[in-house]
C-alpha cells in the first residue's frame, strides 16, 4: 500500500529542515529551515486532526542529521514451533515483542532486551529474518518519520513468562490459530506468516525492501 503524498512530502520537509537546522550558519537561513518545520507540522495536523504545536514540539526535539529510526521484532519459537506473541498494553492487540533501539545498544541488544522486559523470557537470535521499511508496507496509524523494522528469529533460552509495563498477556500460537486483534502498527498478519516460513526454512535469505 502506497503511503499518502501529503504524508511523504510533509516527512521530507521536516527532514530537510531538522538536517539544515543543524548546519546551518545564517540566521536568516535559519529561520527559513523554522518556517519549513512549521509547514511539515502543519500538514500533518491537517490530515492527522493532531495538535501541530504538539506536532511541531515532536519534530523540534529531532536534532542532528536526519535518519530513519530503527524498530527490532522478534519472532520467538517455542520447541512445538509455537510464536510467542505478547498483548500490548496500549491498544489490547497482540504483537511480536520488541521496540526503538536504543542509543549505545546494538541491534542485538536491543532486541534482547525488549524481549526480556515485555516478556520475561531470555532468547537466543537464530537470523536476521527481514528488514521492512514501515513506510511501503500497510502499516496502520502513519508515522511522521521514517522507520526500518528489524525482524529476527529467536528461540526461548531460559526465564518465564511474566507481563510488564507495556504488555497485559503473553501467549504462544501457532500459525493456524493466531490471535484475531493484531497491533498492525506494529506487526502485520503477512509478516508474522514470513517469520513461521523462516522458522521452517532456516536458510531462506534475509528479505528486505
Amino acid at each position: 500500500m502506497k503511503e499518502p503524498d501529503w504524508l511523504v512530502w510533509a516527512r521530507q520537509l521536516q527532514a530537510i529542515a531538522q538536517t539544515g537546522l543543524t548546519f546551518v550558519r545564517d540566521p536568516f537561513d535559519q529561520e527559513r529551515y523554522e518556517q519549513i518545520r512549521g509547514l511539515a507540522a502543519e500538514i500533518m495536523a491537517a490530515h492527522c486532526g493532531a495538535d501541530r504545536a504538539r506536532i511541531e514540539a515532536l519534530f523540534a526535539d529531532q536534532t542532528g542529521y536526519a535518519t530513519p529510526k530503527v524498530d527490532v521484532r522478534a519472532a520467538v519459537f517455542r520447541e512445538d514451533g509455537a510464536l510467542l506473541m505478547v498483548r500490548e498494553a496500549s491498544d489490547g492487540r497482540w504483537s511480536l515483542p520488541g521496540g526503538w533501539a536504543d542509543v549505545n545498544q546494538s541491534l542485538r541488544e536491543a532486541l534482547l532486551s525488549e524481549v526480556c522486559e515485555e516478556t520475561g523470557f531470555e532468547v537466543t537470535i537464530r537470523k536476521l529474518a527481514a528488514v521492512f521499511d514501515r513506510s511501503k508496507h500497510p502499516h496502520v496509524p502513519v508515522r511522521p518519520f521514517h522507520i526500518y523494522k528489524h525482524f529476527f528469529i529467536c528461540e526461548i533460552a531460559g526465564g518465564a513468562a511474566r507481563t510488564s509495563l507495556e504488555t497485559t498477556e503473553i501467549g504462544f500460537f501457532t500459525e493456524s490459530d493466531l490471535p484475531a486483534e493484531i497491533s498492525i502498527g506494529r506487526v502485520l498478519p503477512y509478516q508474522i506468516g514470513r517469520m513461521f516460513a523462516h522458522y521452517r526454512a532456516p536458510d531462506l535469505p534475509t528479505e528486505f525492501d
